[in-house]
């Protein structure tokens, strides 16, 4: 085990293959985890607000709610 902090994600993508693909691969990382992922730009928002995290994986191109959008209220 090491005393390395983990860096928390969150994955944010509108297509499910792409946002569980990329879950998987930070979570192989050791020093990686993600905390939470969300589908949308509204649902990005709301998770950012409940679940601290250090970087957000952000899709730019969201429906309704643009990824740039999410970034500027997050």
């Amino acid at each position: 085990m090491s005393d390395r902090p983990v860096i928390r994600v969150i994955v944010v993508d509108d297509h499910p293959v792409v946002r569980f693909g990329l879950a998987a691969i930070i979570g192989l990382q050791p020093d990686m985890a993600v905390v939470a992922d969300a589908g949308s730009g509204e649902e990005a928002c709301d998770i950012c607000a409940h679940h601290p995290a250090d970087v957000v994986l952000m899709d730019l191109r969201l429906p309704e709610l643009s990824g740039v959008e999410a970034i500027v209220r997050i």
